[in-house]
């Protein structure tokens, strides 16, 4: 009778669990050169990919100048084939980072966005032009050139908290110099300023010459807001209001009932922290002191 051959049992396997930070160790990328040589590689490529994801290669339809000094421009760029960017713009206020392609040594510019939102195929900006700066670059641009625009940041002015109107009955707007772009685009966007007993927007800037949009102020106007703009450096000839916005406000002041006022401010930071402390101390609420940032 045959005796049936007996299988050893295999030995189990013991297996040690290694660390998780062992294929970094500096031994084993010694021992895969290929891989310490592609590790790079792998980098830059997610990075380009990453960078093409974030910026919008869009046509500039339009470059004109915005002030007599010829120090601000006008920027239009056709959002036609960027519905997506577009649509993201929501709220004055909002903005993004431009830059030019090409000029890789210069930062990007963040520039707020002028036009309304919904205004339209393309997006509007107030650049006014700084030497050896991306918006140098942007104020010498032509029709047809290629700008790239970053996503569309921020959450814009918080319009809501002093909306309806008669939480707001006085709305008070400040501007300094190119932070009338924003402010621009909440005229132009709207907030019943027609049906509020008081809107009045001061507007800064060093003199006529340098002061932007003039030719929008009867439409502004006719929307039911006052504007007061204030010199700090006019000619012989200026009657209006002189020096800067914070003094120009607190001598006229006016403000009827502070429970009912509202603010929005966007421009120097002096004159932002002075209003500030100004409305403040009026019983002006901080909630309803509204900035884009």
């Amino acid at each position: 009778m045959a005796t049936a051959a007996t299988t050893p049992t295999p030995t189990p396997l013991t297996l040690r669990p290694s660390s998780r930070h062992a294929f970094a160790h500096p031994k084993m990328l010694r021992s895969l050169p290929f891989l310490r040589r592609r590790l790079p590689s792998l980098v830059t490529v997610a990075a380009v990919q990453q960078d093409a994801a974030v910026w919008n290669a869009a046509p500039v339809s339009s470059v004109g100048a915005a002030s007599a000094d010829g120090m601000l421009f006008h920027l239009r760029v056709d959002l036609s084939d960027a519905a997506d960017l577009a649509s993201s713009y929501t709220a004055p206020g909002q903005y993004l980072t431009i830059r030019v392609p090409g000029e890789d040594g210069l930062k990007p510019a963040f520039m707020a966005i002028a036009s309304p939102p919904g205004a339209g195929g393309g997006f509007e900006f107030l650049v006014k032009t700084v030497p050896g700066a991306t918006a140098e670059k942007l104020c010498g641009l032509r029709d047809g050139d290629v700008v790239e625009l970053g996503a569309v940041m921020g959450k814009g002015f918080p319009i809501e908290r002093v909306t309806p109107t008669d939480a707001a009955e006085t709305l008070l707007l400040f501007a300094t110099g190119t932070g009338i772009s924003p402010i621009r685009s909440l005229i132009e966007f709207g907030f019943a300023a027609d049906q509020r007993a008081d809107v009045r927007l001061y507007y800064g800037a060093r003199n006529l010459q340098t002061m932007a949009y003039q030719d929008r102020f009867a439409e502004w106007e006719s929307t039911g807001l006052k504007i007061v703009p204030v010199l700090s450096q006019p000619d012989d000839s200026w009657k209006g209001a002189r020096g800067y916005v914070q003094k120009a406000f607190l001598e006229a002041k006016n403000i009827a009932n502070p429970t009912s006022t509202g603010a929005v401010l966007c421009g120097q930071k002096q004159m932002l922290e002075e209003v500030t402390l100004a409305l403040a101390a009026d019983g002006v609420s901080q909630d309803k002191i509204l900035k884009n940032f």
